[in-house]
């Protein structure tokens, strides 16, 4: 069991053995794993993921493999609990899609296997690490060998209607100030200005703009520089209980809200990534969508974000789960996922396709890319990232949510953190 467990993950556990049927069905998967059965592969995988590309993939797999793919489909919090279960009882799947941070936290907690091995036999022919951004490499490595392999490589920017901007005689916005000024603009006659997330990674690019290190190993601080952390949580908390910009987030797993209202023309701004491009254009097709460059305050950045692959340790076949990996993430298949949904990918040869060049909304999402930053990398190395992330979405919701000052909540966070973080 990994040493990093935190209270709530302790809590699933308890109830995993019961939940399981309720979280396998709501999956649609069978209600417990049996990765280990004979002709079956099992992978746990996003449910906004299920692409017809990786389906594709799923298919010539089977076919060359001889196995049938059981693909359990998950929110992520559901799957972490169905993980931390599996890690408890050693019975494991396959092969596990995560939502970036989990890959070097089991590999410190050893239930993650090193693909370092596959990487050097492999590696070369596959373009590995050379044409991954280098980033993606770094956050998937921990002790100079290789855990996992990146499958999606995105970041968070502004989603507008253009129309209701146009209408409202605004430009997309550049910074804070503007932000806040066309939010107001555009809250009118049931429609609001913007929708924020009530899922705390949302909080990153905010905090990022403003010029925050989440935690600094070598001094130990944590949330610095505190005023600027201050003012991008208050800012957001504003927009909904000061300004009536935005409605009031609703605590759930599902961090599809906002762009829900979007879709439905309540919301004329969102902050969010291309995993929402899909449902956006499916649901809402006379839609005009803008997306623009990230905003700027101190600094015009961006969170790094996106999915990745890992084995789990005690996997019973390695070489059929570095195959799946090898088949999921080549080149041929990002250009599909990416033509069939907008996603963006970690190759380097991906960004330069002339179809991600010539397309004016995934360029933006590539050139902010640039500016992307890796907000959890230094937490995730002591090994304490669960305890971060589940204290994390209690100050965050607590603001964002309840309209507890800033500065109070980030305060208890901070002493909560320096207890296992220094």
């Amino acid at each position: 069991m990994s040493p990093t467990l935190n209270r709530r993950d302790l809590i699933r556990l308890a109830g995993a053995a019961a939940a399981a049927p309720v979280l396998s069905a709501c999956a649609g998967a069978p209600p417990a794993p049996s990765a280990a059965a004979p002709g079956t592969f099992t992978v746990y995988w996003n449910a906004g993921h299920d692409y017809q590309a990786y389906r594709k993939v799923i298919a010539e797999f089977e076919q060359a493999n001889k196995v049938k793919v059981n693909l359990q489909k998950y929110q992520w919090p559901d799957l972490r609990t169905r993980l931390l279960a599996d890690f408890a009882s050693g019975t494991v799947p396959d092969l596990v899609e995560e939502p970036g941070g989990w890959v070097q936290e089991f590999a410190i907690s050893g239930n993650a296997r090193s693909l370092q091995d596959f990487v050097d036999r492999d590696g070369q022919a596959m373009g590995f690490p050379a044409d991954w951004q280098p980033v993606t490499v770094e956050r998937n490595s921990y002790q100079g060998k290789v855990y996992g392999v990146q499958l999606h490589l995105t970041c968070n920017t502004l989603f507008h209607n253009r129309g209701m901007l146009r209408e409202a005689g605004l430009e997309a916005p550049t910074t804070w100030e503007e932000f806040l000024a066309a939010a107001r603009k555009l809250t009118r006659d049931g429609v609001y200005g913007v929708a924020l997330n009530q899922d705390p990674t949302y909080v990153w690019p905010w905090l990022i703009q403003a010029g925050v290190t989440p935690y600094d190993p070598a001094t130990g601080e944590i949330m610095g520089p505190r005023e600027a952390a201050v003012e991008a949580l208050q800012f957001q908390a504003d927009l909904v209980h000061k300004h009536k910009v935005a409605p009031v987030p609703v605590s759930s797993t599902d961090y599809s809200g906002p762009q829900k209202l979007f879709s439905a023309g309540r919301a004329a701004m969102i902050l969010t990534g291309p995993w929402d491009l899909d449902p956006i254009r499916k649901t809402s097709p006379d839609l005009e969508l803008g997306v623009a460059p990230p905003l700027k305050h101190r600094t015009r950045a961006t969170q790094a974000a996106g999915v990745s692959l890992f084995v789990p340790a005690r996997a019973a076949r390695p070489e059929l789960s570095w195959d799946f990996v090898k088949r999921v993430t080549a080149a041929e298949v990002e250009r599909a996922a990416t033509a069939e949904t907008g996603m963006l990918m970690p190759r380097k040869s991906w960004a330069e396709l002339p179809e991600v060049q010539s397309d004016p909304v995934t360029k933006v999402f590539a050139d902010a890319l640039a500016t992307a930053q890796d907000s959890s990398q230094q937490v995730r190395l002591t090994g304490q990232l669960g305890k971060w992330d589940e204290q994390l979405k209690v100050m965050y919701q607590q603001v964002l949510i309840q309209n507890q000052p800033a500065a109070e909540a980030l305060a208890a966070f901070t002493r909560t953190a320096e207890g296992f973080l220094t």
